[in-house]
């Protein structure tokens, strides 16, 4: 198949989803943790093709759902120093820090701009040499490669004016710490960009140490609901193992230049996951040898206490203990144009998707 709407063909869903209700026999549950693979899956009305002892579960795969308080908090104090441009992807905008947004900032007069890659950043680093920008890195391993591109841009060029403030996150140890924390799932849905960088190797722990399944699947409902079948058919015969159903893009090995990349820029961190708390190295910090490019060491970047907003549930639902319409907030005071919590901001993030599609 070469065309999307081959992937979204109805007879072919219809046999896929006739198929999973003739072999599935079991109670199980199935965590997506991929923001994209949620809003898929409500999108395309997956849950209502599926029988139901089949349980879907959304994690935490919305890097800016998952993206610590702490981060929004510095990014707003910066915004507010004199001779900066702050320069974002759009959804990151609207996330509530512990008192602001850089969307109020801007609103107030900060220099915030919305970039669509770190090259834009660099460009407005060279027009603007009597500013210091700054670009937000967010992201899991889809993204590090083109920040850590851009770094290695920026020292080439020697630039003077530019850093990055980086919240970048790896996917593998949050699935560890949430079967380590006895969150009921039975097997994953993997996430297919991630994987075209990484391969399938870092997935490996969670059959040889668990013995859970893992598909690393698309994004089409076909994608999607051979992904479910594959898991099935592991859970069915007790045989869990890694398995790409996402072969057109995915190989095993990954993408070697781009893994080479990440790794001459980042070194592993610990780092705070919203709702997850504090995971050891599941994220990427800058080397040292790149230091003049890390704002947190160009700059003295002070914050006060963070704190949650009131009420919301944001870090359950990331666990997949909770859906977001368990939430006192969602629907009324937390809506996509007035967010109380992040699941709320992004298209990828449970609550909006939530919001969206009408789920419940």
């Amino acid at each position: 198949m070469k065309y999307i709407s081959e992937f979204r063909d109805t007879k072919q869903v219809k046999e896929l989803s006739d198929i999973i209700h003739k072999l599935s026999k079991k109670e199980i549950s199935i965590m997506e943790v991929c923001g994209s693979h949620t809003m898929a899956i409500h999108r395309f009305g997956i849950r209502d093709l599926l029988p139901s002892n089949i349980n879907l579960i959304s994690g935490p795969g919305c890097p800016v759902c998952v993206t610590a308080i702490d981060f929004i908090d510095k990014a707003v104090e910066l915004a507010k120093m004199e001779d900066v441009i702050i320069t974002t992807f759009g959804d990151l905008i609207k996330v509530p820090g512990s008192y602001s947004t850089l969307e109020k900032e801007k609103a107030a007069g900060a220099d915030v701009r919305i970039v669509y890659s770190i090259l834009e950043a660099i460009d407005l680093a060279i027009t603007h040499t009597d500013k210091n920008i700054i670009f937000l890195a967010i992201g899991f391993e889809t993204t590090a490669p083109s920040t850590a591109a851009g770094i290695m841009k920026a020292q080439e060029m020697n630039l003077k004016n530019f850093s990055v403030l980086c919240a970048h996150k790896i996917m593998p140890p949050p699935m560890k710490a949430i079967i380590e924390e006895g969150i009921k799932t039975d097997g994953f849905l993997a996430p297919g960009h991630v994987s075209v960088i990484t391969g399938i190797e870092m997935y490996n722990f969670i059959v040889d140490k668990f013995h859970k399944g893992v598909v690393v699947s698309g994004f089409e409902p076909i994608d999607i609901l051979q992904s479910i079948l594959m898991l099935v058919k592991q859970l069915e015969e007790n045989k869990p193992k890694v398995e790409i159903q996402y072969t057109r893009f995915v190989k095993p090995e990954g993408n070697q230049k781009a893994r080479d990349l990440v790794e001459n820029v980042f070194d592993f961190t610990d780092a705070s996951w919203r709702g997850l708390g504090t995971i050891q190295q599941s994220a990427l910090k800058i080397r040292t040898e790149f230091e003049q490019f890390d704002s947190e060491k160009v700059f003295d970047i002070k914050i006060g206490k963070t704190r949650e907003p009131k009420g919301c549930i944001c870090g359950q639902v990331l666990k997949g203990l909770n859906r977001p319409s368990d939430c006192k907030l969602f629907g009324k005071v937390c809506t996509p144009e007035n967010p109380t919590g992040a699941c709320m901001v992004s298209s990828e993030g449970a609550c909006h998707v939530f919001y969206r599609y009408g789920a419940n």
